[in-house]
């Protein structure tokens, strides 16, 4: 499908024809109203050694080290791994397990790291034209850059060139529908340049057909600085419709192709490439300046803030270090929230370091985020069917899961739930939904696990089985092979035989012999006559 011609492909836009979807107030304009600020340096950074979906990195320094800005800190253990890099430089104060920014409170392994001021930079590797590598050569650069998906999900970056074919369409997602978050707004109103070139580089690397960069045709300013940076080159600019949950990849390869990820699929499996406005910025510092990914934008917003703003904030700093420097009151703090006001999730910690996918801090106070109502008996208005982007029946999958009737409810469709919350928001009986199908897509979660399980063990007890049967079977022809094979080889195995017949017929006799001498009441039985004559 056509999006824009070749003599204008910057004013393309299109109304999304996607069912559902919600259309919940921003709460974007406090972030947006100044420029983005480069934090001070902590006097110490928390660096954890998985900021992705994968494995975690394996330490390379040791407290006391002392170590420069952009020294790998921590190295990569296989393919599903990112190496972790130093914010600034300073000393190693400590290995270990440290408070992680997620909903349930845990701890994972970081490196503590004494900031020494100086912010001093290693040499960089840089290269003086990125066209002059091969695609193979710049993943793997994006790759020891350790750069992740920067819009939240955090899948390693270099993982999505797996496929080894060209891909047909490559789509920058710069779609921010969810309330409160900025970040991508203010990188694109101030590094469009930096992520029009990060896109080339990955349209390169893909060897993608195409490439376009869509945003929410609301953001007037960000349009207009991408109309301005936008190169004589094949990239497009794509506008769409505002509405939640626009920016999530169904939905955006749905509203710009026409075509639907089948079931348990990615993009990556129909021939399309779908990177975050971050995650191409942060592919061009990784190439063009050779710089890792030590730093990413944050939106730090909420009602209990004086001055909310985005932060070019380095990785492993303190929440409450960006909390104080908005000035935030903690008597009117109620809820921090890590996420937008939809996906996002509770903080337990304010210690907390921010990691690669930490897009936004909501400092919200009780009449910001009130205490939700208690839940009704479901009416079945059928709203949130209406608002479910996937068209899933929500309410039948409550009722399964209610029911802990897990089964039925992955027939429904749990599985292709995105967790959006649009079900949740409309809902008149306040009802928790997404709460409900997350702990259900856990219990499934848990239940495939335990089916791989007894898989594997069946597997082996069949391969024990086998083996067993095989080794018994390799005895018993050894055996045979003993009795049967002569001492001398130069008998033949017709003697063998004949030999065999005569022993018989000896042994038969004798105990013939023995039977009829134990009759006849002597001691010694006669001697057969064969035996005789051979006397």
């Amino acid at each position: 499908m056509k999006i824009a011609s070749n003599r204008d492909r910057t004013r393309a836009v299109r109304s999304s024809s996607l069912a559902g979807g919600i259309h919940p107030e921003s709460h974007k304009q406090h972030s947006l109203r100044s420029v983005i600020m480069a934090t001070p340096i902590p006097e110490a950074l928390i660096v954890p050694l998985q900021q992705h979906q994968g494995s975690p990195a394996e330490p390379l320094v040791k407290p006391g080290d002392s170590v420069l800005k952009g020294q790998i800190l921590a190295k990569a253990i296989n393919s599903s791994s990112l190496p972790v890099h130093a914010p600034t430089s300073g000393k190693v104060i400590n290995i270990g397990p440290y408070p992680f920014p997620d909903e349930f409170g845990s701890s994972q392994h970081a490196i503590e790291l004494r900031t020494d001021g100086q912010d001093q930079w290693i040499e960089l590797n840089t290269v003086d034209n990125w066209q002059t590598l091969s695609p193979e050569d710049i993943v793997d650069r994006i790759q020891q850059a350790g750069i992740s998906g920067l819009g939240g999900a955090g899948f390693p970056a270099h993982r999505k060139f797996d496929a080894k074919k060209p891909m047909e369409l490559l789509i920058i997602n710069a779609v921010e529908c969810e309330p409160y978050i900025t970040a991508d707004q203010s990188l694109l109103r101030e590094f469009a340049s930096e992520v029009i070139s990060g896109a080339r580089i990955l349209q390169y690397a893909s060897q993608a057909t195409r490439c376009v960069i869509v945003t929410e045709s609301d953001k007037k300013d960000a349009i207009e600085k991408l109309r301005d940076a936008l190169p004589e080159s094949d990239l497009e600019l794509l506008e769409l419709t505002p509405r939640y949950p626009l920016g999530s990849e169904q939905q955006l390869v749905e509203a710009i192709t026409g075509q639907q990820i089948p079931g348990g699929k990615h993009p990556v499996d129909i021939g399309i490439l779908v990177f975050n406005a971050g995650t191409a910025k942060a592919v061009h510092d990784a190439i063009e300046l050779g710089q890792p990914l030590i730093s990413r934008v944050t939106t730090v917003c909420g009602d209990s803030l004086r001055t909310p703003k985005n932060f070019q904030v380095l990785l492993g700093t303190p929440v409450s270090f960006l909390l104080s420097l908005c000035g935030v009151d903690l008597n009117q703090l109620d809820r921090l929230i890590l996420g937008g006001s939809m996906m996002g999730y509770t903080l337990q910690d304010t210690d907390v370091p921010v990691i690669k996918t930490t897009n936004c801090l909501i400092a919200g106070s009780r009449p910001e985020f009130p205490i939700q109502p208690t839940a009704r008996p479901c009416i079945r208005c059928d709203f949130c069917s209406s608002a479910c982007p996937v068209s899933l029946m929500p309410q039948f999958l409550y009722q399964s899961l209610h029911a802990e009737n897990y089964a039925t409810a992955e027939q429904l469709g749990l599985p292709d739930c995105i967790e959006c919350g649009a079900c949740a928001y409309v809902c008149p009986s306040n009802i928790p939904l997404v709460h409900y199908y997350r702990a259900g897509k856990l219990e499934l979660l848990l239940k495939q696990q335990e089916q791989q399980r007894s898989a594997y063990r069946k597997e082996r007890y069949e391969s024990r089985k086998q083996r067993l049967a095989r080794d018994t079977m390799q005895r018993r022809g050894s055996r045979r092979r003993s009795v049967a094979r002569p001492e001398n080889p130069d008998v033949s195995d017709d003697s063998l035989q004949t030999f065999s017949r005569q022993q018989a017929k000896i042994e038969i006799a004798d105990a013939v012999a023995r039977v009829k001498a134990r009759r006849q009441g002597t001691d010694r039985p006669e001697q057969p006559a064969s035996r005789k004559n051979d006397e």
